[in-house]
């Protein structure tokens, strides 16, 4: 589970099933569907574990919703994506630019439960950062 952002009183929303994710990869899906702070969030699952990490799809360089597609890759040891266009790095636990430390993406808290992937969705939710 990746709860570095997680605040209790925020609440999860069901995004897909474990099974659904695949191994090493990235997916896009929605928060807040079909409401007005509706955002494209990454999801990428390392390996067969239940280790999911949930980060904007919105790469702020290219300012386009392209992380999902990127490359999974370890940077020092840290967990990062690879953005598909300009190939800046990003930390999955802390959203952190390796190449610019003035520019991050937003990651979301994730758990498994009965199977199903959950991301809690912030109270910034939807807030320009």
């Amino acid at each position: 589970m990746n709860d570095l952002n997680k605040i209790a009183n925020d609440p999860w929303e069901k995004i897909c099933a474990l099974v659904d994710l695949p191994h090493n990869a990235g997916v896009a899906a929605l928060l807040n569907q079909d409401t007005a702070l509706e955002k494209q969030i990454a999801l990428f699952r390392r390996g067969d574990s239940n280790d999911v990490y949930a980060i904007s799809n919105f790469d702020p360089f290219s300012q386009a919703n392209v992380l999902a597609r990127g490359i999974l890759c370890s940077i020092s040891g840290e967990l990062a994506i690879a953005s598909p266009v300009l190939k800046q790095h990003f930390s999955l636990s802390t959203g952190q630019c390796f190449e610019d430390e003035a520019v991050s993406a937003q990651t979301y808290a994730t758990k498994i439960s009965e199977g199903q992937v959950f991301v809690q969705i912030p109270s910034t939710a939807g807030q320009a950062l």
